[in-house]
């Protein structure tokens, strides 16, 4: 049940509250409004609230008002709403508009005259008719993954209702925050835990925000761990998730997220097998953890066989032994043996193309040829070392970037 920062502005009634910071987060969604009451607020939130500050039962001044805002954001809070009149807080500090400004953190006045028992009658009234609506479009979609639905006529004919744009192709993609094991190793549990929950938050209020700008847009939906989205079919969605994971990575710390995307659903009844297919493209995503966060179910290929080597080890292990011996430590570019490789696959084993493609000469080409063969032990002319090295190839490129990020 939430409302977002800028729909409660919009509320009938509420014009008065003037919006002082943060303007770069009106999407974060607001899940209950709170009144604080203490000197702080670490203690007393989990995420969510649109704080209130009243100044009434604790004293107010400019640290403590800094105080909350630090709190504030590192708590997940969606917003700060500072009562001014000429009893309690006589103004807000530049200082405390400046640091919400900083945080992304909005901040709302609202003056003593109109009160708070309006105020909170009007956001609790409109979360519960949004409640209903959400939960009902909510309902249609999950219907819709899962497969389960009385008849697809019924579920259209609701999604219509709710305004819900059901028609037209979809591309769905499933995202998961990883190294959640990790998270609690290094942290105490309710440190871990506290961190864990405030990051889904973010990465949930993110998507909303992201999603809510695209054509046509459908609600993102959480199924256990899982945040999926179903994006209008165009095609430029490949860039515009690579844009999407960059400004994710940069959110949540240390852990990591990962990206499954299924091929086209051309309706609405074909959303279940979407799913299926993304989660698979996610499970393999997580298995070989390319650079880009991405796997596409449409270009997995071998790579879905691969997947289901429950043991990454043994991935690992075919990788090494396959190219391992053409890695060249000593030499300035180490690599150098395997990208001839890929380029001679790629060019059907034709030296003088593959020359071309890596801009060398043939002369070049030809003694990296010998050094392949001499250091893997086979001819390049042997189909099974060609279909060995094309698969070790694929995962190589994969991981390869993220090794060399890792310190």
């Amino acid at each position: 049940m939430s409302l977002t920062v800028e729909e409660i502005l919009g509320l009938a009634g509420l014009e008065e509250m003037t919006l002082r910071a943060g303007a770069c987060n009106l999407q974060r969604n607001v899940r209950w409004p709170y009144v604080a009451e203490n000197e702080g607020l670490a203690q007393w939130v989990m995420g969510g609230e649109l704080v209130f500050v009243t100044g009434i039962n604790h004293p107010r001044d400019e640290a403590n008002l800094l105080r909350l805002v630090h709190e504030g954001d590192a708590s997940g809070i969606a917003g700060l709403v500072i009562l001014t009149g000429d009893a309690f807080i006589q103004r807000i500090p530049d200082s405390v508009i400046a640091l919400c400004e900083e945080y992304g953190l909005a901040l709302i006045e609202q003056p003593y005259l109109l009160k708070m028992v309006i105020v909170t009658h009007l956001i609790g009234t409109a979360l519960v008719q949004m409640a209903q609506t959400r939960r009902s479009r909510h309902d249609i979609l999950a219907q819709l993954l899962s497969g389960d639905y009385p008849s697809l006529a019924t579920a259209r004919q609701r999604a219509a209702h709710l305004k819900l744009p059901l028609d037209g192709p979809r591309r769905l993609v499933a995202l998961r925050l990883s190294a959640v094991s990790e998270l609690f190793e290094n942290h105490a549990p309710d440190a871990a835990e506290r961190l864990l929950q405030q990051t889904r938050q973010a990465v949930q209020d993110h998507l909303d925000s992201w999603s809510r700008a695209l054509p046509r847009a459908l609600p993102v939906i959480v199924q256990g761990d899982l945040f999926i989205l179903l994006l209008n079919e165009r095609d430029t969605i490949r860039a515009e998730l690579g844009c999407l994971y960059r400004d994710l990575h940069a959110m949540i710390g240390d852990m990591a997220l990962f990206m499954g995307v299924a091929g086209k659903a051309e309706d609405c009844g074909h959303y279940h097998q979407a799913l299926n297919e993304a989660r698979q493209a996610l499970d393999v995503a997580e298995n070989l953890r390319p650079a880009s966060g991405l796997c596409d179910f449409s270009e997995l290929g071998v790579l879905r066989l691969l997947q289901a080597i429950g043991e990454r080890s043994v991935i690992e292990a075919f990788v090494q032994q396959t190219l391992g011996p053409m890695i060249e430590p000593r030499r300035k570019h180490p690599h150098s043996l395997l990208e001839t490789l890929d380029a001679l696959l790629h060019e059907n084993g034709n030296a003088l193309q593959a020359a071309r493609r890596l801009n060398i000469h043939r002369n070049t080409i030809n003694q990296r040829i010998q050094r392949i063969e001499q250091h893997s032990g086979h001819s390049l002319d042997d189909p099974l070392f060609r279909m060995n090295a094309s698969v070790a190839l694929l995962v190589w490129r994969m991981t390869e970037a993220q090794r060399q990020d890792q310190p």
